[in-house]
């Protein structure tokens, strides 16, 4: 999915009523203000009592559902290749949001959102601490381990077991 798509994408929702953030390697883009690769998908956050409707406007649209995870995510590809991953949350008092996992039970807390650039546009993108704790816990890819790389570079943090090796 190319840049101005994921921001074509974000205004669509948000004329609906939808607040959505980039997570995943657009999310990491988007805080670092380029695009440093390819990505074939877009990962976005969004209030999970909306799912119905963005569903309703992805299917819409020519998106099939390719995975149901709910109440943790739903994925939709398109016959061209583009794909959505949603990741909805149950919007919580500090500006973030649980997602509940795939048991129903246990939830994962993304941090309240910060601002950063797609396609030269100002976007809600997950922050630096949410990128840092969603990366872990599997076996990370060679996109994973640039993107990680790229956010300690621009950032000056600290990477987490496996990313501070080498």
């Amino acid at each position: 999915m190319e840049g101005p798509e994921v921001v074509a994408l974000l205004r669509r929702l948000e004329a609906v009523g939808v607040t959505a953030w980039v997570d995943g390697g657009w999310g990491v883009d988007a805080l670092l203000g380029e695009e440093t690769r390819r990505h074939a998908d877009v990962d976005l956050v969004v209030p999970a009592g909306a799912v119905p409707r963005l569903r309703a406007l992805l299917e819409a649209e020519g998106f099939e559902v390719i995975r149901d995870w709910l109440p943790a995510a739903l994925a939709f590809r398109r016959h061209d290749g583009r794909e959505v991953d949603l990741h909805p949350v149950e919007l919580t008092e500090d500006g973030g949001g649980d997602q509940v996992q795939l048991d129903g039970v246990e939830r994962w807390h993304y941090a309240a959102p910060v601002r950063g650039v797609v396609a030269g546009q100002a976007v809600l993108c997950c922050s630096l601490e949410t990128q840092l704790r969603a990366h872990v816990g599997y076996e990370p890819d060679a996109d994973d381990i640039a993107d990680m790389k790229a956010l300690a570079q621009r950032f000056g943090c600290e990477l987490p077991p496996p990313y501070d090796r080498g």
